[in-house]
């Protein structure tokens, strides 16, 4: 049966947006980031269009602004913690209905066929696309993704408080299963931000001891409120060996202190998709023990499903500050400082 493309009635022709321009820093003399006026999307085959509602504001986005990451697609519109309402199908897309409330996340599509989607690890096929980076993202009013790709939101999450989860949530529950933290272990966590607030409370959810190590003030002090049983600087040891650690944080000066913190056997996680060099290493200091150093590579649309219903499960709240849709550069600024109380995000429509 062929499925035909949906839509809601008077859909506009145009719609506001970001879009990077020349990448550079946020806070430089150039603004990288334009507010624009551009044509609304049209989902294709397999594919469904949202009214934006809410955006996360991940740090990844900053990357693509400030071009840590290369351009793969020119003035692209960043944003992939999505949270929209289908407003339109393309041909062969029957998975949702107009007016399904459902999230887009970082992973926009992976081809299938190659040797790591087929053995259940698409998360490292080397054809994938991602939102916000190789197709337009979130910081819109209207955007498109494959349906295969998308997610439904639990309903006990609001929309500010769902976006969040789609990637800090996501991409932080998998460096937690990476970094192979024992039942009641002790977990650091480097940096403090969307992604590490999340992950202490799915590891303290869980009856494991949670030690956070970050730069910023205010950071380490909503770590202690969360539950966090220390704080300290990002380049201190911990006050106890760690079972395991995940680094959060783009800072690879940070990765010899970490190891040097972990007990034998311990495994360090590096979560992010971007991360400054690392230091020569001393096998005695930071190796020796059977200590473990792995990376972290986007997520699996597994992943995404398990978390989502943890999350549910667990009543897992992001601590938000929401932001206006057309002040999407100072949320970035505000990312960039290091030392924010959870997840930005921004709201765009009602």
């Amino acid at each position: 049966m062929t499925i035909e493309a949906t839509t809601i009635p008077n859909l506009p022709s145009e719609m506001k947006a970001w879009e990077v321009t020349t990448p550079g820093p946020i806070d430089g003399d150039r603004a990288p980031l334009a507010f624009v006026t551009k044509p609304v999307p049209t989902p294709e085959r397999g594919e469904v269009m949202v009214k934006v509602l809410a955006c996360g504001v991940c740090h990844t986005d900053l990357h693509v602004t400030e071009g840590d990451l290369a351009v793969h697609h020119e003035h692209v519109t960043p944003g992939h913690e999505i949270v929209g309402e289908v407003v339109a199908t393309g041909p062969e897309a029957g998975r949702f209905k107009l007016g399904d409330r459902i999230g887009i996340p970082w992973l926009r599509w992976t081809c299938g066929v190659c040797q790591f989607c087929r053995s259940g690890r698409e998360n490292l096929c080397p054809n994938s696309l991602y939102t916000g980076w190789d197709h337009d993202g979130g910081y819109a009013e209207y955007v498109t993704a494959p349906e295969g790709f998308a997610y439904r939101i639990p309903e006990r999450f609001d929309n500010i408080t769902a976006a969040p989860l789609l990637c800090a949530g996501i991409i932080g529950y998998r460096a937690f299963r990476r970094a192979n933290i024992p039942a009641g272990g002790r977990l650091g966590l480097y940096g403090f931000g969307g992604s590490a607030h999340i992950t202490a409370q799915i590891a303290m959810d869980q009856g494991m001891e949670v030690h956070v190590l970050t730069r910023g003030a205010d950071a380490r002090k909503f770590a202690l409120e969360l539950g966090a049983k220390s704080a300290q600087g990002a380049y201190d040891l911990p006050p106890v060996k760690l079972d395991s650690a995940i680094i959060f944080a783009p800072v690879g000066d940070i990765v010899p202190k970490a190891l040097e913190g972990l007990a034998p056997g311990g495994t360090l996680a590096l979560a992010g998709i971007h991360l400054t060099d690392i230091p020569s290493l001393n096998y005695q200091a930071h190796i020796f023990h059977e200590k473990n150093l792995t990376s972290v590579e986007s997520n699996n649309r597994r992943d995404g499903e398990e978390f989502l219903t943890l999350a549910d499960r667990l009543d897992i709240h992001p601590e938000t500050t929401p932001y206006a849709f057309d002040k999407a550069d100072e949320a970035l600024r505000y990312v960039k400082k290091g030392d924010i109380r959870g997840a930005c995000v921004l709201k765009i429509g009602d």
